[in-house]
């Protein structure tokens, strides 16, 4: 497992390069976000978005969406990175036959980019290769992101 300490905003940006660094050495379009409410899910999503080159004024949680669909700004940033990339937020999600209603698979299965909050929610249908994140707080300030082997 790898662990990184973020003491603050200014270290995310690190953090967020290292974990699509770890996603693209291990070809894992699925990124599970594993944390607590207020843990940092989505602020480290918006940062790893945008380094792929999508403005992180469009990048927020899909609370009520379940998911919503970025793609970078510039041709560019489409060269570096996925056309495509799936935010998901299953926070709200009762079942896993809402994950089916709404088709999950034709996401998960693309090839692009799959950045899930809330992956307990939907647990069975994660495919095992994703690559699972655990946001941790240890203070107001501080997270520890664990990478999963």
């Amino acid at each position: 497992m790898k662990t990184i300490t973020i003491k603050g905003l200014s270290d995310l940006p690190d953090a967020a390069e290292e974990l699509l660094a770890e996603a693209q050495a291990r070809q894992a379009t699925i990124i599970a976000f594993h944390g607590a409410m207020g843990a940092g899910k989505t602020t480290l999503v918006k940062e790893m978005c945008r380094q792929l080159g999508i403005d992180p004024q469009e990048v927020n949680s899909p609370s009520f969406a379940i998911v919503n669909v970025y793609r970078p700004a510039t041709e560019t940033a489409r060269g570096t990175g996925p056309e495509t990339v799936y935010h998901f937020d299953f926070y709200r999600i009762r079942s896993v036959e809402e994950a089916f209603d709404f088709g999950y698979e034709e996401y998960f299965f693309s090839g692009n980019l799959c950045l899930v909050e809330w992956p307990e929610k939907i647990g069975e249908l994660i495919p095992e290769d994703a690559l699972n994140v655990r946001l941790t707080i240890v203070d107001e300030d501080t997270r520890t992101l664990e990478i999963e082997d």
